[in-house]
């Protein structure tokens, strides 16, 4: 990053090469669509590279600064698609519904994902943070800009919705 300060074109391109699937994976959870989490990842490298010489060694990590840009792209972009969506999700026929001979497994993943659509935006982001990205709650607290105390309180609300929204298809006690 040091090197990227100086706008070094090098040091950038290794550092997109080795944040930019993960970062592009974050957006695409958000945003459920891949041209968009292009165009979100896309947007965080170009901030990095002009707004690099904010990037404090020491008192963040590259990757929670990345996933910070990342987090506060998507949350405007969702702000900016709200009422859009509301506008589609009135149009949208209920009468269709998925074959009768959907598997068990893609139920469940159907399930899932309307259950993580259905969470309120800063619990689904740290879950994301820390189940998929791999953060550590800390991390996570950083992107969000949070405390510790408030991520854990946010995965433990998030985790009992989703306990509550898929106790249908436990399987031998587990969800």
């Amino acid at each position: 990053m040091a090197r990227v300060k100086h706008q070094d074109r090098d040091a950038f391109s290794i550092l997109v090469d080795r944040h930019l699937d993960s970062i592009y994976q974050f957006a695409h959870r958000h945003t459920r669509d891949a041209h968009t989490a292009e165009d979100v990842a896309q947007e965080t490298f170009l901030r990095v590279w002009t707004k690099a010489a904010t990037w404090r060694p020491g008192r963040v990590r590259v990757t929670t600064w990345l996933h910070k840009i990342a987090h506060n792209l998507c949350i405007d972009l969702h702000r900016r698609q709200r009422p859009q969506a509301e506008l589609d999700e009135q149009l949208v026929d209920d009468g269709q519904t998925a074959p009768e001979d959907v598997s068990e497994n893609e139920r469940l993943a159907a399930a899932l994902d309307n259950a993580l659509r259905a969470l309120p935006e800063r619990q689904r982001t740290a879950l994301m943070l820390c189940q998929r990205q791999n953060m550590s709650n800390p991390q996570a607290a950083q992107v969000l800009g949070i405390s510790v105390d408030a991520v854990e309180s946010l995965l433990a609300r998030a985790r009992r919705t989703l306990r509550v929204a898929l106790r249908d298809y436990r399987v031998n006690g587990n969800a």
